[in-house]
């Protein structure tokens, strides 16, 4: 088996991560672990769609799956998941609070510049 260099293997994670219900469902299970039940009742999406992001998740070892009696219960794989998920608002934070001190800096000139 080859040696894939870290560069592509962390890629190939965010390429797995990168879809809006994957993403809903980590949030989701940041609250603690979730059947699937409670996951569809939150996440607009249809059972069969929901179930496939899961294998996804679950053959990338981000989450992970216990029955209990009839019902899959989906849980996060380890606590670095979650870390990723509070960074990922981090960035995020610090980008929109830019883009907002760039509006307010647009708009500030657009009182400064005189009428027509």
């Amino acid at each position: 088996m080859m040696s894939v260099p870290l560069y592509e293997a962390k890629a190939e994670l965010f390429r797995l991560l990168g879809h809006p219900v994957r993403i809903r469902v980590l949030e989701l299970l940041q609250e603690g672990p979730k059947p699937v039940r409670d996951l569809l009742a939150v996440i607009d999406v249809e059972a069969t769609g929901l179930s496939q992001h899961l294998a996804v998740l679950r053959r990338s070892g981000v989450v992970s799956a216990q029955r209990d009696g009839s019902t899959m219960v989906y849980s996060l794989a380890g606590g670095d998941v979650a870390e990723l998920m509070r960074a990922a608002r981090v960035l995020l934070t610090q980008k929109l609070a830019g883009q907002y001190d760039l509006l307010l800096e647009l708009r500030q000139g657009d009182e400064d510049e005189p009428a027509d």
